[in-house]
């Protein structure tokens, strides 16, 4: 009877708890992900864009013509001709050396040149396929920004 009843608890307590689910996870979706080329005056980097709402609306704009303006030594930032979606974008992002993100709270691309801390209403758009070094200069540069054939 005891052994019935503990049995029966443990079931209901299962079933109220729900089935698992795996959290969230910061890893990018490698499927479909866009490439592009970023040609500056004296080179042409390629990156990948994230296969995410926000990457996919950042390649819906191009080709576009930015001007790449340093940001504290970290970030080279740009005003974008348009909002990007952010649907399903986690609420903070911490940036490596060659990502391109979106900052949000501002509506501005911005290609870190350092790695930076965690930042709320930063969202990762993709990274650069190599090195970085040509948008690392101090001032500013003016890119072109196209999809990669």
């Amino acid at each position: 009877m005891y052994r019935r009843a503990f049995l029966c608890l443990t079931l209901l307590a299962f079933g109220w708890a729900g089935p698992m689910q795996a959290e969230p996870s910061a890893a990018k979706d490698t499927t479909a992900m866009t490439k592009i080329r970023v040609i500056l005056p004296d080179a042409t980097l390629t990156a990948t864009l994230d296969n995410s709402a926000a990457g996919r609306s950042f390649a819906a704009l191009l080709p576009m013509d930015l001007t790449l303006n340093d940001y504290h030594g970290i970030e080279k930032i740009s005003d974008l001709p348009g909002k990007l979606d952010t649907t399903g974008a986690p609420r903070a992002y911490k940036p490596e050396t060659g990502d391109i993100t979106l900052y949000a709270p501002w509506g501005n691309l911005a290609i870190f040149i350092k790695p930076f801390s965690s930042a709320a209403g930063l969202v990762r758009l993709g990274t650069f396929d190599g090195a970085i070094a040509p948008l690392q200069k101090s001032g500013a540069l003016s890119a072109r920004f196209e999809l990669a054939e």
